[in-house]
Formats: structure tokens, C-alpha cells, sequence
């Protein structure tokens, strides 16, 4: 018996290794995933995990990847492995820790004074300011927000600069939680940017100070240049000048926007790694062309060093100029990756390179692993790498005029394809003629836009930029004009409902595991690539939605959802019905609003309104945006008032047979730093004992705690 188990153990740990071993130099590219799914498993947790136990984690990361040198190479990628997924949950604790700040606790109405360090626009087309070192009316620095961010209506007063000290009276509110529950979670998203409220200003802005020479200096230039790119280039082609060279997106028009978004090009709007690879490969190849007429360089020089150094160089300027934001710095860094590449003679473009700098992004800023714009970029990017690394294997060559024409349309094909499930999963749409769009578009921006940018750029101090930035604009037209065209196509985009949350995650390993994996165990990955396609295709949307104002109902019918104001709380009502994959607007859902035969569900906005409520029927549904003691005659109603709701956020309920279940967004998230800063707090004080305690790793738990959201652009939602 003992001989049989031996065999068998045996024989198990000679299949481990032979497995192991077909999958030599694939291994590395699995170390972002490892250190991403700890990540993830983080930011999944209920409960803040302790200080204690995030050291205990980083202890056992320690102990497992000690271990791995010393055992046989059959168990040395799991304890690997094990050592990264324990490590991603203390990195990205230790970086939630790190950069907490205060949060508005209550609702504020009074004078708000701050220093401007970045300008945009709200979803309502509002100039929005983001503060720092805010000072508010009789509120002590220690429950100050260190950031704030106020949209302007109305008179704006004293036009914004950056680092100008401004003061004016605003409305300002803790960020609010998901619409629903599992829905997108802006509180957590503050929380990595440091902001502390956000709100709204509806008298003049009144400068208190202007910049010193030396205060955001790069924000400055930054907008220095967006100024003189809109003056050089009018009109909406002036304002995608400035989102594209200077990361300013201020200036650019909703309906733009949208236009960008239903053709598919709006990732041409962010610098992302399209630009930057267009920027440094222009770059690279202009100084090696430069040099290599001369004969003296040729013979001597290491010319190829020479121009990555230089477009490494560029494309460091390009992130300090354009504001820093996550995706450029992404960017840069893959660029970089690439670059550093070519200097020591290896592949530029590789798996391997591709997953270092997930790896280094992923280690910077592990909040990025939930961004769609991390989750898209390295989805178009990997798919790039892996289809034509397979066609270089096949000798599958594309040469020649039609070979360039074939490389574009694959490539915008592959990334298209790649990204589409993320894009419907976090945005609810798909752009049907996205293809046709970004061939019309994206040569362009590489073989025009790109160019005369950096040769305007770099020959404004001449004065000499009017060519360059009328070639520019002309090129950035012909993108607008693509994107209204392809928008006002009939069926150009299709709504899809949001997904449960565990499809993204299946779709994404079975995704890896047939791009990494070597030999035919790569087709374990459409398993579950197909039972997420199922659970998406079956997903059941929630019967009743109760936004967490009490400001806003919506009740599902068989003509879409049914919205209890047509005006009201219009951002919420988009959000739902985006997840519903219902085209409809706010005003068409509003038609919808009756009576439901099965369940009484009632609205009441206002303390008349409230008082006028009387008795519900059966197992009735009462919601008020006043208090409940407005409704003294609402007798047998299951009544949620604003107070309930506080402490409960969005409420979804889902009808099943004679039942009700019912799920509040406070339920899914659990007690974490940006649903209670109390919490963070009190862990605050528990990790300065705890650092205190732990000599021997001190310098290593200040290494994972000093990363700073100095960078941090608060961006649109």
C-alpha cells in the first residue's frame, strides 16, 4: 500500500514538472498576474484587513520566495507564485494606508478656499477646479479634505490659473458611493486621488494670490501650451490639439465627447500608449535617420543607442508635460520598457516586456489594475504581441504597399477585438463600426498629427509653429469628422448590460491562459471565457432601483426601466440605465412610470409630497428624499428615507416568485477606508505601533508606504 501511494505521488510530482518544464522562459510573463490577483483579492476583501496581518502576509511572501530557491523546480512557480498573490495584498493595503486623507464627513455650504492644481470639465460641461490646501469655514485642518473638487456654474468670475489661490462659496458633499449596488465605486476612486468632497460653486471665483515663478510650474507650461495650440488652432480641433499635446481636456464639447466615444476613437483623445508609442518611435526614427547620413556616425556611433536614448528622453518630457496622469505614465512606462530594450540589444516588443512593465505599473500603483484604461491597454497590447509573434514564428511576412495596408487594418482588428469585452463590460456599449473608424483615423494621427506636433513644439520658441499646427489641425478635422460621420451611421453603437462582476475576471484568465500558456493545456482558457458569455447572456437586472438620496426610483417593466423623475438626479438615472443596456434617456424612462399591479411602488419627493402619502397596500414601497417622520399617515409601507439610506447606500431588489431579495451597496463593499475613513484612522495608529514594533523591516514597510498620489489627475467619471 505504501509503495502504491509512493508511485502514485511520484508519478503526479514527475507530471508537475514535466508541465513546469514546457512552460521554460513562459513562467516570468505569469508575475503581474500573480502580484494582479493579490491585488484584486484585496480590493475584494468586507473587512480592512489589520496591520498585523498585512506584515504577516509580507512575511509569508518573504518565507515562500526563500523557500523557492532551494526546491525542486516542480514546486519553485508555485511557491513563486503564492509569494507574489501574498505580496499584491500587502502592496495595495499598504498603498490604500499611504495615501489616506481626510473625508468630508457631513454636507458644507460656505466659503471654500484653495490653491488650483488641475482644471476640466464635468459631465454637466461645467470648468471643474481640483484644491489643494483647501481651507473651509470653522472646520479644523485635521477634518480639512487635502483635496477638493468644485464645478463652476454660472458667473465664473476670475478666470482659473494654475496654482492661483481662489476663493468662493460652495456646496460641497463627502464623493458619493456607487449608483447601485456593485456598480462603479467613486468613493474608492477619491480615495486613491486624496479627495476628500466634491461639489459646486455658483458665485464669482476671487483670486486671493497669483502663482509664484516657481508653483506647478510644469502644470503651467502645460497650460501655457494648451492656450497657444487653441489660439493657433480653432475651434474643436484647437481643444483635441491641446487634450493631445498637453493633456488638457477643457476646452473639448460633450457631444464631441460622445461622438468620440460611439465611434470608438476616444482612446485618441487620452495620451496614452498610442501617442507615446507614435512620439517615441517618430523620435527614434528621425535621429537615426539623421544620423545615419552622417558617415563619421555610421562608423562609430552607436546610432541605434543613440536614438532610443534620445525618444526615451522625449517621451520623459512628454509625461511632465502632459500632467502625469495613470494612463500616461502606463504608457511611458511600456514605452520605456521598449526602449531600454533596443539600448541592451534585445527585443523591444516581447511577452516579456509587455509583462514587466504591467509588473512595474502594478507595483507603482496597484489601483490601476481595476481602471479600464489599464485593464484595455494591456488587453490591446498583449493581443498585439502574442498574434503577430505568432505569425513571425509561421514566416508569415507582410511586405510591400499592401503588406503596410494589411499590418494596419490586423492590428486595429486585434485591438479591437481584445478590447471589446472590456470596453461593453465597464462602458455598456459597443461601437459597431469602430474598425472603419480608427483605420480612417488612427494613420493619420501616426503619419500627420504626430509629427507636425513635436516640429510645432519644438519651433514655437521661433515663432516658426504656423505650418506644423495648420498641418496638426488639419489632421485632427479629418478626425472629427470621421467620428461625427461614424456616429450619425445608423446602428453605429449598441447597448449591452452590465455583466455580474465575476465575468470580467473569467473572461480575463481564460483570455491569458490561451495567449501564455504553451502546448494544448492552452485550451482549458475557453472554458471559462464560455461560462462567462453564459452568465453575462443570463444576467438578471434588478426589479427595483433606489438611488441613495431617496432622490431617484426606477422599476423595471417590460418596456425598459421606468424612472420616477424625469429630471432629477440625472447622473444616477444615466448610470442605471446604462447598466441596463437601455438606450433610453432619463425623459423617455419617465414615460414609463405606472402603477405596478403586483407591488406598490411609490415616490415621494418633498415634505408635501410626504405628507400627502397615505396607507400602502400589501407589502407596499414608500420612498422619500425627506425623512420618514414627514409620513405620519404611510401606515403598512415599507418606507426608505434619506436617513436609512445613509447608512444602507443604493438599494437593488430582485424579485424571485413570491419573494423579495434585496442588496444594498454597503452590503457588497463591506467596512473599508473609503466606505468608513473612521477606520483609517484608527489602522493608522495601529500601523505607526505596528512600524515602531517591526525594527528589522522597518525600511522595507516605509519602501511600500511611500508611494504618494502626488501625480494623480482627478479624473471623469
Amino acid at each position: 500500500m505504501t509503495l502504491r501511494s509512493g508511485g502514485v505521488f511520484t508519478r503526479v510530482q514527475d507530471s508537475l514538472r514535466g508541465a513546469i518544464l514546457a512552460q521554460r522562459g513562459q513562467l516570468f510573463h505569469w508575475s503581474p498576474i500573480c502580484l494582479g490577483i493579490g491585488i484584486g483579492s484585496y480590493f475584494s476583501l468586507k473587512v480592512e484587513p489589520e496591520p498585523i496581518t498585512l506584515a504577516m502576509l509580507l512575511l509569508l511572501s518573504a518565507v515562500s520566495a526563500g523557500i523557492a530557491i532551494r526546491v525542486n523546480i516542480a514546486v519553485q512557480p508555485i511557491l513563486i507564485g503564492a509569494a507574489l498573490i501574498a505580496g499584491g495584498v500587502t502592496l495595495a493595503g499598504w498603498r490604500a494606508q499611504a495615501v489616506g486623507a481626510p473625508v468630508l464627513g457631513w454636507r458644507y455650504y460656505g466659503p471654500v478656499e484653495g490653491r488650483i492644481v488641475a482644471i476640466d470639465r464635468s459631465a454637466s460641461d461645467a470648468v471643474r477646479l481640483t484644491l489643494d490646501r483647501v481651507n473651509l469655514d470653522r472646520v479644523s485642518p485635521e477634518r480639512t479634505p487635502e483635496r477638493i473638487r468644485i464645478s463652476l456654474h454660472g458667473h465664473a468670475g476670475t478666470s482659473p490659473v494654475p496654482g492661483m489661490v481662489v476663493m468662493t462659496t460652495a456646496h460641497l458633499s463627502p464623493p458619493a458611493g456607487p449608483a447601485e449596488p456593485g456598480g462603479f465605486d467613486f468613493q474608492r476612486h477619491a480615495w486613491f486621488l486624496r479627495l476628500g468632497a466634491v461639489g459646486y460653486a455658483q458665485v464669482p471665483l476671487v483670486a486671493l494670490e497669483l502663482p509664484t515663478p516657481r508653483d506647478l510650474r510644469l502644470f503651467r507650461w502645460r497650460m501655457a501650451l494648451s492656450a497657444r495650440l487653441q489660439d493657433a488652432i480653432p475651434g474643436e480641433a484647437g481643444a483635441f490639439a491641446a487634450a493631445v499635446a498637453a493633456g488638457d481636456r477643457s476646452g473639448m464639447g460633450q457631444d464631441t465627447l460622445r461622438d468620440l466615444r460611439v465611434s470608438n476613437l476616444a482612446h485618441l483623445l487620452a495620451i496614452s500608449g498610442l501617442h507615446m508609442g507614435l512620439l517615441s518611435g517618430f523620435v527614434f526614427a528621425a535621429v537615426r535617420l539623421g544620423l545615419s547620413l552622417s558617415r563619421r556616425a555610421t562608423l562609430f556611433w552607436p546610432i541605434k543607442t543613440v536614438a532610443a536614448v534620445a525618444a526615451l528622453c522625449v517621451a520623459t518630457g512628454y509625461l511632465l508635460l502632459s500632467g502625469g496622469s495613470i494612463a500616461t505614465e502606463r504608457a511611458y512606462v511600456m514605452v520605456a520598457v521598449a526602449l531600454v530594450a533596443v539600448m541592451a540589444q534585445r527585443r523591444a516588443i516581447s511577452l516579456r516586456a509587455v509583462a514587466l512593465a504591467a509588473l512595474i505599473v502594478l507595483l507603482l500603483r496597484p489601483e490601476a489594475l481595476l481602471s479600464p484604461g489599464f485593464q484595455m491597454s494591456f488587453a490591446a497590447t498583449l493581443a498585439l504581441v502574442v498574434v503577430f509573434g505568432v505569425m513571425r514564428e509561421k514566416g508569415w511576412r507582410l511586405t510591400g504597399w499592401w503588406g503596410h495596408v494589411a499590418a494596419v487594418v490586423l492590428s486595429s482588428a486585434v485591438a479591437g477585438a481584445a478590447t471589446a469585452p472590456v470596453a461593453a463590460a465597464q462602458f455598456n456599449q459597443l461601437a459597431h463600426y469602430g474598425l472603419l473608424a480608427n483605420l480612417l483615423s488612427v494613420p493619420v494621427m501616426g503619419a500627420v498629427i504626430i509629427p507636425a506636433a513635436v516640429i510645432g513644439v519644438l519651433a514655437m520658441p521661433l515663432s516658426l509653429e504656423a505650418l506644423p499646427l495648420w498641418i496638426m489641425g488639419s489632421g485632427l478635422e479629418w478626425i472629427l469628422a470621421v467620428a461625427h460621420w461614424v456616429a450619425g451611421l445608423e446602428g453605429a453603437r449598441s447597448m449591452v448590460p452590465a455583466p455580474p462582476p465575476v465575468v470580467l475576471p473569467m473572461l480575463t484568465m481564460g483570455a491569458l491562459i490561451l495567449a501564455l500558456w504553451s502546448g494544448r493545456g492552452r485550451w482549458i482558457g475557453l472554458m471559462p471565457i464560455v461560462a462567462a458569455a453564459v452568465l453575462w447572456v443570463q444576467v438578471d437586472r434588478p426589479w427595483l432601483l433606489i438611488a441613495d438620496t431617496g432622490g431617484l426610483v426606477g422599476v423595471m417593466t417590460p418596456d425598459g426601466r421606468a424612472m420616477s423623475r424625469d429630471r432629477a438626479q440625472s447622473f444616477v438615472a444615466g448610470i442605471w440605465l446604462e447598466n441596463d443596456g437601455d438606450p433610453a434617456d432619463q425623459v423617455e424612462a419617465a414615460l414609463r412610470w405606472r402603477a405596478d399591479a403586483r407591488i406598490e411602488v411609490r415616490h415621494a419627493t418633498g415634505m408635501r409630497a410626504a405628507a400627502r402619502a397615505g396607507p400602502c397596500r400589501k407589502d407596499g414601497i414608500l420612498v422619500l428624499n425627506v425623512g420618514r417622520d414627514q409620513a405620519p399617515d404611510a401606515t403598512g409601507c415599507t418606507i426608505f428615507d434619506p436617513e436609512s439610506l445613509r447608512r444602507s447606500g443604493a438599494v437593488a431588489i430582485w424579485l424571485e416568485g413570491d419573494d423579495m431579495r434585496l442588496v444594498t451597496a454597503q452590503s457588497l463593499r463591506g467596512q473599508r477606508y473609503w466606505t468608513d475613513p473612521a477606520i483609517f484612522r484608527s489602522v493608522e495608529m495601529q500601523m505607526q505601533e505596528l512600524r515602531g514594533r517591526i525594527h528589522p523591516n522597518a525600511a522595507l514597510l516605509s519602501a511600500l508606504a511611500q508611494p504618494e498620489a502626488a501625480h494623480l489627475n482627478a479624473g471623469a467619471h
